[in-house]
């Protein structure tokens, strides 16, 4: 069977009451089957993916269901079939938003195929013949299109497939009868800016300045080309407030198609990048400023988020100021419904994947009321912290870790960089059976470093433990766990009693003392409260109350034991 003649379609059901719409057709089996599972990720209550075999003899369809998860929907009533009219009746339905994500994903073979986005097919002659032309990219669409509408209107198929047959044949004819005419603009013969308050008053002023747009496009030979062409129309707009308006109205509709796509964000942005890299250079092309600023903070941001080059870095500039409000919208929303899904940021690294979450996370909080506001990107993180305390991404965080205080830590990690009540206190069980568990334990006790050493680690994981965020129950139990486990260490060692029986003087025995009561370097609990008796005991002893004298900064550190006890 040639090319073309097999493809699959994609329906979803966003709400419990609505009904399968078609979402997306390609040819390539896997991608559609991808998508429905992303689809579902996202919120959606129900996903199909079906199918469709030409029958060359006839010309139809015939239909199959590869794929069908997800709640079933509300029966229908007659009610359900009250408007039976197609959502599009006019041809300049066809410019509205969803009339161009329609045909994204009804036409998206052809329009990979020659490189253009639905803006360029509406506003450009020459497009529009030679889709026409094709017949059969034009036949399939109709037909992907008129099946689910049919059966959602309660009308027959045959008849919805005429009436968008009308539609289409309407709205090319017009098209081709603008262009012959002169009545797109054409930016060889007048600046865009002069185009711009000419075609102001006109009631058509949006399509007819598009014209002439898809046209300055036209040669450019990669999207990459079609933005910096699009950016400089923005460099030459005209100064006018209106006319200015209408120029960034026009230009906003092509740039947003075109990151809109996979393959012009593949391109603007670099095609290696991961998933995660994918997101960080968006979020630094809509955010630049704030991502620039975070920077200066936090270095890890100029390691994770990419640096932006040629027509994205330019673009990037233009983000920072009022204009293409809506498409720096549409590039949040896409970061923030990537981040609900539970897709990798970073299959292969763990831990890189919680260094470019929390990265997206300082950026786009900081660019809060510019792209998103501050309750969407807090639930998005909410439900992506979900997959983080997941057994499977746990298990990979803590994968290559060495020895159970590696563990640990890896784990302390993970629990600072979540969020939501639930996830937290998920977060604090991993933590709480990592550090009970008798390896931990044994580890601490037998461990090859001095023991020393080992109460330094035990009161550093003890204090990291008490700022993160975590229920105080939990913490609690990790703080106690981690002075028990110092109190057996200190206990097998006689660390304080050979403290105070060294050839150390007693002012600097004292300051060994002080830091093991203080917590410094020993966990608080059973050794750090021996080490405090120690301490106040070698305080009031009057062979040292000379010395004492001499370092009044080791007395202020003794006063609060003193008062304490």
């Amino acid at each position: 069977m040639s090319t073309g003649q097999v493809h699959f379609e994609v329906f979803a059901r966003r709400h419990q009451n609505g009904s399968l719409a078609l979402e997306m057709a390609t040819e390539d089996r896997a991608r559609a089957l991808a998508y429905a599972e992303e689809m579902l990720e996202g919120g959606s209550c129900a996903v199909r993916v079906s199918k469709e075999i030409l029958d060359e003899a006839t010309g139809e369809y015939s239909s199959l269901t590869i794929l069908a998860k997800g709640t079933a929907g509300p029966p229908k009533s007659k009610g359900d079939f009250e408007e039976t009219g197609p959502p599009c009746v006019a041809p300049a339905d066809l410019y509205t938003v969803h009339a161009r994500q329609r045909i994204v994903r009804l036409l998206e073979g052809w329009l990979g195929r020659n490189k253009v986005i639905p803006f360029e097919l509406l506003h450009r002659p020459d497009l529009a013949e030679k889709l026409e032309a094709s017949g059969t990219d034009l036949q399939h669409a109709v037909q992907k299109i008129a099946i689910p509408e049919a059966q959602a209107k309660g009308l027959s198929v045959h008849e919805v497939i005429r009436t968008f047959n009308s539609l289409i044949d309407r709205a090319i004819e017009r098209l081709i009868k603008d262009g012959r005419k002169g009545s797109l603009a054409n930016f060889k013969t007048e600046p865009f800016a002069v185009a711009c308050a000419r075609l102001l008053e006109e009631p058509e002023a949006a399509y007819r300045l598009g014209g002439g747009v898809a046209s300055y496009l036209a040669d450019a030979k990669s999207w990459a080309d079609k933005i910096d062409r699009l950016l400089d129309l923005a460099d030459g707009a005209p100064t006018d407030p209106r006319a200015r308006a209408l120029a960034f109205e026009v230009l906003e509709q092509p740039l947003g198609e075109i990151l809109g796509s996979k393959a012009g964000v593949a391109e603007l942005l670099g095609p290696d990048l991961d998933l995660g890299g994918s997101l960080a250079a968006l979020t630094r092309l809509a955010a630049g400023a704030s991502v620039e600023m975070l920077s200066k903070i936090d270095p890890t941001m100029v390691r994770v988020m990419p640096p932006l080059e040629g027509a994205a870095k330019r673009l990037s500039h233009w983000m920072e100021g009022s204009h293409f409000q809506a498409v720096r919208m549409a590039i949040g929303k896409r970061v923030i419904a990537e981040i609900k899904t539970s897709r990798r940021l970073r299959p292969s690294d763990a831990n890189a994947e919680i260094d470019i979450l929390r990265a997206l996370a300082m950026a786009l909080t900081a660019a809060a009321g510019k792209m998103l506001s501050a309750e969407d990107i807090r639930e998005a993180f909410i439900e992506r912290s979900s997959m983080l305390i997941s057994s499977e991404f746990v298990t990979a965080a803590v994968t290559n870790t060495t020895n159970a205080t590696e563990e640990v830590r890896a784990l302390i990690r993970l629990a600072e960089n979540v969020t939501g009540k639930a996830n937290k206190s998920q977060a604090a069980q991993w933590l709480i059976g990592a550090v009970t568990a008798v390896r931990f334990e044994k580890e601490m006790r037998n461990g090859a470093e001095p023991p020393m050493t080992r109460l330094g680690v035990l009161a550093d994981l003890q204090r990291a433990v008490m700022r993160v965020d975590l229920p105080e129950a939990d913490r609690q139990i990790l703080a106690k766990r981690f002075g028990d486990i110092g109190g057996v260490v200190e206990a097998d060692s006689n660390i304080v009693n050979s403290v105070t029986r060294s050839a150390l003087s007693p002012v600097q025995t004292l300051t060994h003392l002080l830091k093991l009561a203080l917590g410094e370097t020993a966990p608080l609990g059973p050794a750090s409260a021996k080490a405090k008796e120690a301490a106040l005991k070698l305080g009031k002893s009057p062979d040292i109350r000379a010395d004492l004298a001499k370092a009044p900064e080791l007395v202020e550190r003794l006063r609060p034991l003193m008062m304490a006890s």
